[in-house]
């Protein structure tokens, strides 16, 4: 069993393993707008900064992240493995990206997206005639 780890079950409990592939999750996001800014909110448990990759190229966003468990001990039992976090989006143009911020706080990332001063709301004078 090369590569995995098995707890041993009864017959009412279900065997926790560890195997050696490392599936693709695709994190939960949720997507605000307003006057000034995209707002992307991103659920990413157990993602430290330094495993964080955020990328606009050519109005894509590409967020990466690898979690990998803890390497100390023996494992007994894991259910949490090695995975791999993605999501890609298309934004529209317009985005002021030397304004770009992100936060990664208590395993969700925020990742402010100004828009540039062509994209926000303006309003326009009417003259009386």
């Amino acid at each position: 069993m090369s590569g995995r780890t098995e707890l041993a079950k009864s017959d009412s409990t279900q065997a926790l393993t560890r195997s050696d592939r490392r599936p693709t999750l695709s994190p939960a996001c949720d997507v605000y707008e307003n006057a000034d800014e995209l707002l992307v909110v991103a659920d990413l448990p157990g993602i430290t900064k330094e495993a964080l990759n955020v990328n606009l190229d050519k109005n894509e966003l590409r967020i990466s992240a690898r979690r990998a468990p803890p390497t100390d001990g023996k494992y007994l039992g894991v259910e949490y493995g090695d995975d791999d976090f993605s999501r890609r989006f298309a934004l529209p143009g317009g985005i002021d990206e030397s304004k770009i911020s992100a936060e990664l706080k208590d395993g969700v990332l925020w990742l402010h997206l100004p828009k540039s001063e062509a994209l926000k709301p303006r309003q326009i004078p009417v003259r009386a005639g």
